[in-house]
């Protein structure tokens, strides 16, 4: 990894890239290493640009079998709406597969035109798919997936009916994505 006009010593450059890749927060790493945390996050910051591209390679991957689907909205808090209807807001939809690895794609909005290119693309035709029940997921009712809805108005899993492994995913990746 390059890094030009850094500060930081070779050592706590390779110690900071250890905690990044062990998803420590930029705010505990600092304080591990007995630095300001706006140099840690300065340094996570540029981590990720170098790491992007190798992670598009996987890209075109296609999975099969039993996925999740889901959407969510980073950009911390913001006064007014929550949700769908919170204003400058990036949404973020998400594909994992049950005990594999996780696709996501930053879209513009959350309609069932823009989703369902994604999901066709993404996931295998006869693979079993599960989902909230979000209003754009209705296309795939009549699609070639096998589609399981739970309503989390009411509870969250009916046996194997859950999208807890989207939801863990979520949480995991804003508490790695947050500011400090």
């Amino acid at each position: 990894m390059k890094t030009s006009h850094c500060k930081l010593i070779r050592k706590q450059q390779l110690r900071l890239l250890e905690y990044f890749v062990l998803e420590v927060t930029a705010r505990s790493a600092a304080d591990i290493l007995g630095i300001q945390p706006n140099t840690a996050m300065l340094f996570y910051k540029k981590i990720r640009p170098v790491i992007s591209p190798h992670v598009e390679l996987r890209a075109h991957e296609v999975f099969d079998g039993a996925v999740e689907l889901d959407e969510s909205y980073f950009g911390g808090a913001r006064k007014g709406k929550r949700g769908r209807g919170a204003a400058g807001k990036v949404v973020v939809f998400g594909i994992p597969k049950r005990g594999g690895k996780a696709f996501t794609k930053v879209v513009s909005d959350t309609r069932a035109i823009t989703l369902m290119p994604l999901t066709t693309r993404k996931v295998a035709p006869d693979s079993v798919v599960y989902t909230d029940c979000y209003r754009s997921y209705n296309a795939l009712d009549v699609s070639d997936f096998h589609h399981h809805r739970i309503n989390h108005s009411a509870l969250f899993a009916t046996g194997k009916n859950h999208i807890n492994g989207i939801e863990n995913f979520w949480n995991q990746a804003k508490r790695v994505l947050r500011i400090i």
